[in-house]
């Protein structure tokens, strides 16, 4: 899972990749640590493109995409958001959504 750095960079993500998943994490988040590689492992699996931001350091990307917890994952599919998980994450709720968009 490759990090974006910026938040014109997840822009330039969103606007010109099909479909993948977005894991937004922070610093100090056990759950956030605990789920990341059960994320990834669904995206793996899947053979799904995956990104992460650390909220602590995107403050923009925080008030753009409304990001009031930590851990998130969003699908985006087209440039739009079609599924957003936030705090507790349903794993296999999120594979099945990733498996409608493959």
């Amino acid at each position: 899972m490759e990090k974006i750095k910026t938040y014109d960079n997840l822009l330039a993500k969103i606007k010109n990749e099909e479909k993948f998943l977005l894991y937004i994490k922070s610093e100090g988040c056990s759950v956030c640590e605990a789920d990341f590689p059960k994320v990834k492992e669904i995206t793996d699996k899947n053979n799904y493109t995956s990104y992460y931001i650390q909220a602590n350091e995107m403050a923009e990307a925080v008030g753009q995409l409304n990001l009031y917890t930590v851990p998130v994952v969003i699908l985006f599919y087209n440039g739009k958001e079609i599924h957003r998980q936030a705090r507790i994450i349903d794993f296999s709720e999120l594979d099945y959504r990733i498996k409608q968009t493959l």
